[in-house]
């Protein structure tokens, strides 16, 4: 079975006065039709150009996109355009997306009119009530600005715009990290339904890792531009294997307080490093409470598979799942060919 979206080796990098940023270096996943790929991490590790690259929003400096079976990076403009129809996109904040001069009915319809969807301005007034209704707004708010309404009625007028062009692909970039939780609760569910509705496929972008537990089939956790981790997601909340998924899921607060008292959260040391000036090796291994002396910095971990559907980059991955290493303090670097240690390992850039 082919997949609906194919990444393979996408490469972004922003060059930045003398210096270059490796925003994504190297990423690969691929999404089934009707499976919702949750893609997780930290601001600044690359989700968000990830999901631009998908789009074309953002040129990649190399690697493949495969939509439908068809290379995206290779299309101009004109052959963009028309993929563009069935690729769309929920954009993290609903009150910078939409146009403030417009009113909600002419925001759902403009692109209804530009791909020619639907002929004829009352048939598009109908389209644009009927997607209304869809996600859960009044025939009413069509005569509205974006400012007169909640953030949570914003996101839906955005959901509703996704929809209007009739897509197979949405990327959610972090759709509901700006509204409040009981409303998140509502877009989440909101998409689900849409989903069931339409058989539509999402790549869900967030860092909340809650959120993304209760939309997502699979998730694939980044870490400075890399995926780290890939497995269906009551897997991987279960059964985390790569040390920086273990240490997210140690800090999610568990509405137990019984058993959030005996939890004990593994904590990082320092900040992200730098995407411009990234460690050697395993990019983790800085911050790692599980690092090894040498290897760590010396050898690339390689996105292996260790379960069925279950991929992980790390070269001690087998011992941490056997018990055999526990997190510790950082341990010195050591030369391989001298005995006494070089120093502590350096601090994040």
């Amino acid at each position: 079975m082919t997949a609906l979206l194919e990444v393979r080796d996408l490469v972004k990098h922003f060059v930045i006065g003398r210096g270059i940023v490796r925003a994504v270096d190297g990423v690969s996943f691929s999404i089934e039709r009707g499976e919702t790929l949750g893609l997780v991490g930290e601001s600044g590790c690359g989700k968000t150009t990830t999901g631009r690259c998908i789009l074309q929003l953002e040129r990649p400096t190399s690697g493949t996109v495969r939509f439908e079976g068809r290379e995206l990076t290779a299309l101009n403009q004109r052959e963009l355009r028309a993929v563009r129809r069935k690729v769309q996109v929920i954009f993290q904040d609903p009150y910078s997306s939409l146009n403030p001069r417009m009113t909600v009915g002419q925001i759902i319809a403009e692109p209804i009119a530009v791909h020619n969807i639907v002929s004829g301005a009352a048939a598009r007034a109908a389209r644009v009530k009927d997607l209304l209704h869809r996600v859960g707004l009044l025939s009413q708010h069509a005569s509205r600005y974006p400012h007169e309404m909640s953030g949570g009625q914003r996101q839906r007028v955005g959901i509703a715009r996704a929809l209007a062009m009739e897509p197979s692909l949405i990327v959610c970039d972090e759709p509901v990290s700006a509204l409040d939780v009981s409303i998140q609760a509502q877009i989440i569910n909101l998409l689900e339904d849409l989903q069931a509705e339409f058989g539509l496929t999402y790549l869900f972008i967030a860092h909340d890792l809650a959120v993304v537990r209760h939309i997502s089939d699979r998730i694939a956790v980044m870490y400075l531009g890399w995926i780290v981790e890939v497995s269906p997601a009551e897997e991987l909340y279960d059964n985390p294997l790569h040390p920086y998924t273990i240490s997210l899921l140690s800090a999610v607060p568990i509405p137990d307080p019984e058993v959030e008292r005996t939890r004990q959260p593994i904590l990082l040391h320092g900040d992200v490093p730098s995407p411009a000036a990234p460690p050697q090796a395993c990019r983790f291994h800085t911050r790692c409470p599980y690092v090894q002396p040498t290897r760590c910095s010396e050898e690339v971990p390689e996105l292996r598979q260790v379960a069925p559907g279950h991929l992980v980059a790390c070269h001690w991955v087998e011992k941490i799942r056997a018990g055999a290493l526990t997190p510790h303090e950082r341990e010195p670097l050591f030369d391989p060919g001298s005995p006494e240690p070089i120093g502590e390992l350096p601090p994040p850039v």
